[in-house]
C-alpha cells in the first residue's frame, strides 16, 4: 500500500495515511483569542474535519498526544476533551506541558487513528 500525504505544505502535511492508519500533524487553535476550553474545542473540531476527510472519526483514535502550555489549564482542556471524546472509546493519551511555537497557542493535539 502506498503512503499518501494530504494538504502538503513546504514544512508539513496536515495528515498522512499508510496501511489504513491516519497520522495527523499537531493541530493548533485557529482562534487564539479564546481561553483553553475554546481553543481546545477549536482544535477538536479541526481534528473531526481531518479525520472525516481521511475516512476515520474520533471513535477510531489509536493514540493522542496533548501539549498544553500551562498545567493550570489541564481542567479546562479536560472539560472540552470529556465533552468531545465518545464514551467507551477513550484512546490512550499523554498530556504534557510544553512551550509551543506560537505563544498565543494554549494547546496542540496530535492524533493517530485507524481508517474505517
Amino acid at each position: 500500500m502506498a503512503m499518501q500525504r494530504f494538504h502538503v505544505g513546504p514544512r508539513l502535511s496536515e495528515f498522512a495515511i499508510f496501511n489504513k492508519t491516519v497520522y495527523l500533524a499537531g493541530q493548533v487553535p485557529e482562534d487564539t483569542s479564546q481561553d483553553i476550553v475554546g481553543q481546545t474545542n477549536n482544535v477538536l473540531a479541526q481534528i473531526d474535519r481531518l479525520l472525516e476527510e481521511a475516512g476515520s472519526d474520533k471513535s477510531r483514535i489509536l493514540m493522542c498526544q496533548i501539549f498544553i502550555t500551562d498545567m493550570a489549564n489541564m481542567a479546562g482542556m479536560n472539560q472540552a476533551w470529556d465533552a468531545w471524546v465518545p464514551a467507551g472509546n477513550t484512546p490512550p493519551r499523554a498530556t504534557v506541558q510544553a512551550a509551543l511555537a506560537n505563544p498565543e497557542w494554549l494547546v496542540e493535539i496530535v492524533v493517530t487513528a485507524a481508517q474505517k
